[in-house]
């Protein structure tokens, strides 16, 4: 099977090349040949690969940015997102979209489902519904896969920059009242390869719950124990309102994988994700 991904070179590319399964022949070109903003480039660079499966890797993923520059933010997480839709469509290639907690408002006390209708309350949450909507006017048969909290031995996350802040300053203040679950870009990517031939709306994390400020006493453990670390840092849980941001966060991002882990089985605890990621940052 050949499979086309756009945004190779980002953290969830970078593991979709790495998990990607036996009989896979993968093509990754660069952003420079692939600008997924320009139609004609897209059609171009699809109908020369006449993949089965393409997937949308790319993303602009800075949040408060997005705020002061929806309109850029648009352009990449829904007008292109519509090229490639149409041009996976034009040679009978599946599509699979990857979209984000933040197409929902933040407010619920259960874990949000599929079929819960957003209410995105940023600029970045907009621009990914608008995206998930590009792909589904754009492609009979989109998959959808929205997830939150991903993080990668590579790359500019919030793994990597709790180990720079803790290796740097005396002390490391970190929200403790937004909930959600981290994400291992491998643990998506494997949930996506295991996905692929589905269509409509999944959601995926890896498994639990957990504030950022917990998450953050966690990467300082575990580096601790890894030798990432040199010595431990006092990590002060704030809230939200003490940290003020352009873009609103949500306060609970937890998503119901139901319908996912019935397809793909049940994910790893992030924490046991988090540890295989820090083993492969070097010491």
């Amino acid at each position: 099977m050949k499979v086309l991904v756009a945004g190779s070179g980002g953290q969830l590319g970078r593991a979709l090349a790495a998990s990607a399964p036996n009989g896979i022949t993968l093509i990754a070109p660069p952003e420079a040949a692939f600008d997924i903003g320009n139609a004609a480039q897209v059609a171009a660079v699809v109908d020369a690969a006449r993949p089965d499966l393409l997937i949308n890797a790319a993303a602009w993923t800075a949040v408060d940015k997005a705020e002061a520059e929806e309109a850029a933010a648009l352009l990449v997480n829904a007008t292109a997102v519509g090229h490639l839709a149409a041009a996976a469509a034009s040679v009978g290639a599946r599509f699979v979209q990857v979209s984000t907690d933040y197409v929902f408002d933040g407010q619920a006390c259960a874990p949000y489902r599929p079929d819960t209708p957003p209410a995105p309350a940023s600029a970045y949450g907009r621009t990914k519904l608008a995206g998930e909507q590009a792909a589904a006017t754009h492609h009979p048969a989109p998959l959808i896969v929205r997830t939150a909290w991903v993080y990668a031995a590579q790359g500019n996350n919030f793994v990597k920059t709790m180990l720079r802040l803790m290796a740097e300053r005396d002390e490391v203040r970190v929200v403790a009242d937004q909930v959600g679950t981290p994400t291992h870009a491998l643990s998506l990517a494997r949930a996506i390869w295991a996905l692929h031939g589905h269509s409509g709306i999944f959601h995926w994390t890896d498994a639990g719950i957990t504030s950022w400020y917990d998450f953050a006493v966690a990467i300082q453990d575990e580096a601790l124990r890894l030798g990432l670390l040199s010595q431990a840092k006092p990590i002060i849980p704030i809230a939200t309102a003490d940290y003020p941001t352009p873009a609103r966060r949500p306060a609970w991002s937890v998503l119901d994988k139901s319908t996912s882990w019935a397809i793909t089985g049940p994910a790893r605890h992030w924490r046991h994700e988090l540890i295989d990621c820090l083993k492969a940052i070097p010491a």
